[in-house]
């Protein structure tokens, strides 16, 4: 259990990070509109990926034994920098959520913005099948119970953000709450990067 805890709580922090792939699935929750879309688009998208990480990043660093140190440093170096990114923004940022217009969007055109904004995104694969891959690989026979529990991290990450985004409407119409949430994030990505320069 607790490998299958760890692959949960690593994935669903790494994902809590507010990106465009996010602030689109919040406004489609915001507005009520093709929810459910959504949030499988990005959870099976991330499941396809996750699996992809912990299960070939452990063959690939059985061929490449240095593939292993190097995306591990590669990935605290990342997490500093993303960590250092958001600290800036909870010092300087002053944006707040707004849900633009109040005409119903087309399915068509929400699947195919939120497939480019999730397999476009070059963050998407460090952090699943990189980062993911090779924290799993490090678990040994138990990687699978791993990604199990990082999968499941993002269903449930992704399914709160989908559903729950009504719940947040009121919160996050003032520029003060992705503040504290970019400082949040600063903070776990540095955590996770001290963890994997400690471990390493």
């Amino acid at each position: 259990m607790p490998v299958f805890l760890s692959g949960l709580v690593l994935s669903f922090t790494l994902i809590m990070a507010i990106g465009a792939q996010n602030a689109f699935v919040l406004r489609q929750g915001l507005r009520r509109e093709h929810v459910i879309l959504c949030v499988s688009i990005c959870a099976v998208s991330d499941a396809v990926l996750i699996t992809l990480g912990v299960t070939s990043f452990g063959i690939l660093s059985a061929q490449m034994p240095w593939l292993g140190p190097i995306m591990r440093y590669g990935g605290a170096a990342f997490l500093l920098v993303y960590g250092a990114i958001s600290f800036k923004s909870a010092l300087t940022s002053t944006d707040a959520l707004t849900v633009e217009g109040r005409a119903r969007s087309d399915w068509r055109k929400v699947a195919v913005t939120l497939l480019a904004l999730t397999w476009l995104n070059p963050h998407v694969y460090l952090d699943t099948v990189i980062l993911l891959g090779s924290i799993a690989a490090q678990y040994g026979e138990d990687r699978a119970v791993f990604g199990a529990g990082a999968v499941l991290g993002s269903f449930a990450f992704f399914i709160v953000l989908g559903f729950g985004a009504r719940l947040l409407a009121p919160l996050f119409a003032r520029p003060k709450a992705w503040r504290v949430l970019d400082a949040l994030v600063g903070a776990t990505m540095w955590t996770i990067a001290a963890s994997l320069l400690i471990n390493g």
